[in-house]
């Protein structure tokens, strides 16, 4: 397995703060987290997981990369791979180049191997999304997909997708159908309720496995982070 080693970029340190402050309250929320959803582990099988919202900018690669964080510290083997082929981030994060990714291995230009990097944070791999396609949807639905899927979930203790917007797109349907679980980001705002509940509806009629709900952005005053569970 091919292993690269890089420092975060400045301006995204504090998005990482469970690798910078990893006894900050913050820090502590996402490990509730991590723990919630390994509650949801003992009755379900859950090694590949996607994080989504239901609108853009609600939080979710944030969430994302700090929960990869917490899973890797918690000494288990992770791959964190960007599934957001149309508005990556990921590779901002962690500094890492996107020339090659998910898309050039999808594609079969690239093996798996070759394309993912080790990160400074142990145990923790990180598979960026590479160039952005004209097909995103459909390469998240390929059969390309599945057998990546099926692949990484025996080489790792869990793999964690970031993906799409619910409403914006298409791409986390079809993503979390063929994935164990799907996590859905919620940023605090007047709307919440509705968002919400549309994206609930579209993934359950696309038979995603919902496993919770994190609502973010909340008034330190009452909580960093609030979570509620299936």
């Amino acid at each position: 397995m091919k292993k690269k080693k890089m420092r975060l970029k400045n301006k995204f340190i504090k998005n990482l703060i469970t690798r910078e402050q990893p006894k900050s309250p913050i820090s502590e929320q996402y490990r509730t987290l991590r723990t919630n959803i390994e509650f949801s582990m003992i009755n379900q099988n859950l090694k590949t997981l996607i994080l989504t919202s239901a609108i853009p900018r609600e939080g979710k690669s944030l969430t994302a990369s700090n929960l990869a964080v917490t899973f890797a510290d918690q000494g288990r083997k992770v791959l964190f791979i960007d599934a957001d082929l149309r508005k990556p981030t990921i590779h901002h994060y962690f500094e890492i180049e996107n020339l090659n990714g998910l898309t050039n291995v999808l594609t079969k230009r690239v093996d798996l191997t070759e394309a993912m990097f080790l990160t400074e944070v142990d145990n923790l791999w990180v598979l960026p999304s590479g160039p952005i396609p004209p097909n995103p949807a459909e390469l998240l639905g390929s059969e390309a997909m599945r057998e990546l899927v099926a692949i990484t979930s025996k080489m790792f203790d869990i793999v964690i997708f970031d993906a799409p917007p619910v409403l914006a797109v298409t791409d986390a349907q079809v993503l979390g159908r063929i994935c164990d679980g799907a996590l859905l980001v919620v940023k605090s705002q007047a709307n919440e309720s509705k968002s919400l509940k549309k994206a609930k509806d579209l993934l359950g009629k696309a038979y995603v496995n919902i496993i919770g709900v994190v609502l973010n952005d909340v008034d330190q005053k009452e909580a960093n982070h609030y979570y509620y569970w299936k």
